[in-house]
């Protein structure tokens, strides 16, 4: 005797097949406190900082230090900064993706219209775990997901696979899955990061050096086999052969680094340093690691950075916006995808995957629906 389906949510699936399936490409960030206060930091510090991905250390040893060490100092810090650059619209480092994945669906809706786009953090909200049960809901059945990191780490990258894999253990149908690993040489993103930094140096002027800050990891990441330092500078490289820099005029340093590990060098701070000292008195700062502009960005080195060069310089430090949601930008994460996505009938020409056969599909789903008693 056939089982008898009596969850509404059962009953919802079953009406996929009478509606026309969809891809979509689900954009994830690293994610934000819900708020600019102490405790909601303190939330937040401890989701990202008690991810393996992010710290390899023993988790005994590791629950002590984040627990009774870092969280508990590093939060008032931290929330200090975040009201600092905190909007009416929140914390730039979401509003930045949402506007990002917005202006990607318009892209989309213009050339791929059975393509949506959701935005997710890996860790805070929107979870990734709300993005795909938006997709389900939307009957998307192929889904790229697009870590928001040109440069792959296992940091980053690999932790966003980790929450992916993680939600789809509740997942009855899983979609099918395309996950982009990493786009830090792709032609078109070096070239909308070359003209951005080409732009402002037409608004603002040449500075004596142009220095590339990227986020920064342990060294001990990179000798276990981490590639992110070397797509780092690949980066850079690309960009800087762009606008024809020659090498004295740029440097590639590495910032944001988190306790007495040494982590990857140059440092940003200490660099900046150095150059007040040798009499450097016009800097710039772009950081291509970063999609949007968040905390990292506009605090640390908009902010802290700026201040401590030039009072040491008496010069000028000018920080170069990321890319966040620029037509441009929005335009090549759009193609990037487009790429992955070839062979899905979402991403080409329509076939019966489509419209067609729907009329046919829908009585199958409604036949079926009767046989086990269920509305149809």
């Amino acid at each position: 005797m056939a089982r008898r389906i009596e969850n509404s949510s059962e009953v919802s699936k079953l009406a996929a097949h009478a509606q026309t399936p969809r891809a979509a490409i689900v954009l994830t960030n690293l994610g934000t406190p819900e708020r600019p206060d102490t405790k909601a930091v303190r939330k937040y510090l401890r989701e990202f900082l008690w991810d393996f991905r992010v710290v390899e250390v023993p988790r005994p040893i590791w629950w002590i230090i984040l627990n009774f060490f870092i969280v508990p100092f590093r939060s008032p810090r931290s929330a200090e900064a975040y009201r600092r650059v905190w909007t009416e619209r929140g914390s730039p480092l979401l509003y930045h993706s949402r506007d990002l994945a917005k202006a990607m669906a318009r892209e989309c809706k213009r050339d791929l219209p059975r393509v949506k786009v959701y935005t997710a953090m890996r860790y805070g909200q929107p979870s990734i775990t709300e993005a795909l049960e938006q997709a389900r809901a939307d009957n998307v059945q192929r889904l790229i997901v697009l870590p928001l990191y040109p440069q792959y780490s296992a940091t980053t990258t690999a932790s966003v696979f980790d929450g992916l894999a993680t939600a789809f253990r509740n997942i009855r149908w899983i979609p099918e899955l395309r996950f982009i690993t990493h786009y830090h040489d792709d032609e078109a993103w070096v070239e909308a990061v070359a003209d951005r930094i080409r732009r402002y140096q037409e608004e603002r002027g040449t500075p004596e050096r142009l220095v590339f800050s990227f986020h920064g990891i342990p060294k001990s990441y990179l000798l276990d086999g981490d590639p992110y330092y070397c797509q780092c500078q690949s980066s850079a490289r690309r960009i800087a052969a762009r606008l024809k820099l020659e090498p004295e005029h740029w440097q590639v340093t590495f910032q944001s680094r988190l306790g007495r590990a040494e982590w990857l060098r140059p440092y940003t701070d200490e660099t900046l340093h150095e150059l007040a000292g040798q009499g450097v008195k016009q800097v710039q700062v772009v950081c291509p690691g970063f999609a949007v502009d968040c905390l990292e960005t506009i605090d640390e080195i908009g902010v802290e950075n700026r201040e401590a060069f030039e009072l040491a310089s008496g010069g000028r430090l000018e920080y170069i916006p990321a890319l966040n949601a620029g037509d441009d930008h929005a335009r090549v994460l759009t193609e990037l995808c487009w790429r992955h996505g070839q062979g899905w009938p979402e991403f080409g020409k329509q076939d019966d995957g489509g419209e067609q056969g729907l009329g046919e599909r829908a009585e199958r789903a409604s036949a079926a629906a009767r046989s086990l008693g269920l509305p149809s």
